[in-house]
């Protein structure tokens, strides 16, 4: 079991969050709020868990991220610039007319991103497609998934999971960015789904809930996930808050749309400790 000293994977989120204001105060882009929520799990990831380096991209028993909520691009790719597998400078061409780094991820034309994002739903699918791949091929590795919870909304999703466990896809990791709040409103308010987790295991997964912001938790949840149940899917239900780590953004919906002003990136900043 990994040490329980967490003050590498504190420092590189709190590095992220405070790149990523600064980028979306530059470019005026949206998702900082979705993109915050997550960053905790993707430091965690990618700190700690994955192993991904830009030696290992091309190696096919490499364990695999999809982000599948695409629209919090700019948070993955200030994760993908301080693990080294994009240029720091790369950050400046975000959303820049004729550059690469759009405001949802795409595949192929930048390192590090495994799936060209926009419409919701599609990620768990696309991650079972290379869980079984690996499994059919004999390659090592997990495929893990980061999903919103408003994008469970789709049937896709649960076609997956069904899937998933049909074919005992112990490699594969769900991991739902539990928030609670989409582009127009609360889960509740939009389309209730009620107790996600049992939800999952009723498909035939091993759901595991945890506190998304808790480093401790995310990180044992993710080194247990696949052998808690050797013949089946897992799910992470992490409970976040979006938002997370701005006083003033925290379970606020208008964050799903707006972008920091220059008063709003000082107290980011600030209360980040820069």
């Amino acid at each position: 079991m990994p040490d329980n000293n967490y003050k590498d994977i504190e420092q590189f989120a709190a590095e992220v969050r405070r790149d990523v204001a600064k980028i979306l105060h530059r470019t005026r882009d949206s998702h900082i709020g979705g993109g915050y929520s997550a960053i905790d799990i993707l430091s965690v990831l990618y700190t700690r868990v994955l192993n991904i380096t830009p030696e290992n991209l091309d190696d096919p028993n490499r364990n695999v991220f999809i982000l599948s909520k695409g629209h919090i691009a700019a948070t993955l790719y200030t994760v993908l610039a301080h693990k080294g597998i994009i240029p720091m400078e790369d950050l400046d061409k975000h959303v820049v007319n004729g550059e690469n780094y759009a405001g949802h991820s795409r595949r192929y034309v930048v390192p590090g991103v495994e799936m060209s994002a926009g419409s919701l739903g599609h990620g768990a699918n696309v991650g079972i497609g290379m869980a079984y791949a690996k499994r059919c091929m004999g390659y090592d590795g997990n495929v893990y998934v980061l999903m919103g919870d408003g994008e469970c909304n789709e049937g896709s999703v649960w076609e997956a999971a069904m899937c998933a466990a049909r074919f005992s896809l112990s490699n594969l990791v769900l991991i739902i960015d539990r928030n609670r709040l989409q582009s127009y409103g609360s889960d509740v308010e939009v389309m209730n789904m009620g107790d996600m987790a049992q939800k999952f295991r009723s498909f035939g997964c091993n759901v595991q809930e945890i506190d998304g912001h808790d480093y401790g938790q995310i990180l044992r949840a993710l080194m247990t996930s696949t052998a808690r149940m050797p013949s089946a899917p897992t799910v992470i239900v992490a409970n976040t808050t979006k938002g997370k780590g701005a006083s003033f953004m925290e379970n606020r919906l208008e964050w799903h749309f707006k972008s920091p002003d220059d008063e709003q990136l000082e107290i980011i900043l600030k209360e980040l400790g820069a």
